[in-house]
């Protein structure tokens, strides 16, 4: 597969892939959308580590693991903040994070700023109701993350808009960040969305 503007080499497709899928406004199944998938490209990469001590690939590219970070670290956000990356493949964006941001936490729950670079594209592509499995992404994430928490989400697969309408409930837009711009045909665009979202005290919130 071919390499996107950020160095990722076609872990997910573009939104591009829902034209002609036999479901209205969602993807065509993919085994990229499964865990068996993910298990065995990780099983795969822990093996090259092992025997080469190669990292892996990094899921958009460096340049969109350190536009986290300086988000992170222009917002001040607190070297004890709880930090989820949701999906972490190989783990590469958390010892960055750590070796040059925050301290370890194990919690799995209260978290202070959860990121995501990718997985949310990946369970789109599930064929087993994709559907279902991103509201269940989007009640989850609302569990483990505090309110006025931060959600940071870069996606090739969904827009702007599309995201924004994905995670309505409950959370709102605190800032887009700039990512990698296109022009074709006279018309312009990004090859990313990357969002940051934070999220707002719901009834449940007010009754835990």
């Amino acid at each position: 597969m071919n390499a996107d503007a950020e160095g990722n080499s076609g872990a997910v497709v573009s939104a591009q892939s829902r034209e002609g899928s036999p479901v209205a406004d969602d993807f065509v199944p993919s085994a990229l959308g499964t865990r068996e998938h993910w298990d065995a490209v990780y099983e795969r990469e822990l093996k090259t580590f092992q025997d080469y001590g190669a990292t892996g690939e990094i899921w958009f590219g460096e340049e969109s693991m350190y536009r986290v970070i300086r988000w992170m670290q222009k917002h001040k956000i607190p070297l004890d903040a709880s930090v989820l990356d949701i999906g972490t493949g190989n783990g590469v964006f958390l010892v960055e994070l750590v070796e040059d941001f925050l301290n370890l936490s194990t919690k799995l729950s209260g978290f202070h700023v959860c990121v995501d670079k990718g997985t949310y594209d990946a369970i789109s592509l599930n064929p087993d109701n994709a559907v279902e499995k991103r509201k269940q992404y989007v009640m989850s994430l609302s569990r483990v993350l505090e309110v006025k928490g931060f959600f940071l989400i870069t996606s090739c697969n969904w827009t702007k808009a599309e995201l924004l309408d994905a995670f309505s409930e409950g959370f709102e837009l605190f800032e887009e960040l700039p990512t990698p711009k296109f022009s074709f045909g006279g018309r312009c665009g990004n090859t990313v969305a990357a969002l940051v979202f934070q999220k707002r005290e719901t009834s449940l919130d007010k009754v835990s």
